[in-house]
C-alpha cells in the first residue's frame, strides 16, 4: 500500500490505532522511550539500547494483543514513527478525542 501525503498516511495509521487501548500502550512506550532516551544522556549511555526495545515492545505488544492486526511500523517505519509522535503529542494535550472525531472514527 503506498501513501501520497501524510494526511492520507495518518488516516491509515489511525484506522490501525482504533482502540483507546491501543493508543494507551503506544502513549506509555513513547513516554517510557522518551524518558529512557533522557536516563541515557544524563547518567548511563548504555539505556540508549532500551530506547526501541520499550517504545516498539510496548506498541508492537497493543497491535498483537490488543488490536489484533499487523504493526504499520513493519510497511512504514518513517511516517510510523512520525504519526506515533503526532499521536502522543494530541494524546498529550488533550486533543486526541476531537482528532478521532474529526477522522469520522
Amino acid at each position: 500500500m503506498s501513501f501520497r501525503s501524510m494526511e492520507e498516511f495518518w488516516l491509515f495509521y489511525m484506522k490501525q490505532h482504533s482502540k483507546p487501548a491501543t493508543r494507551r500502550w503506544h502513549f506509555a512506550g513513547t513516554l517510557s522511550s522518551i524518558l529512557c532516551l533522557i536516563y541515557a544522556v544524563l547518567f548511563n549511555w548504555w539505556f540508549v539500547f532500551l530506547v526501541p526495545l520499550v517504545g516498539y515492545g510496548m506498541a508492537w505488544y497493543s497491535h498483537f494483543y490488543v488490536e489484533g492486526n499487523i504493526p504499520a511500523t513493519f510497511g512504514h517505519p518513517v511516517w510510523s514513527l512520525l504519526c506515533d509522535y503526532k499521536m502522543f503529542g494530541l494524546m498529550l494535550t488533550g486533543q486526541m478525542d476531537k482528532e478521532i472525531k474529526r477522522l469520522g472514527m
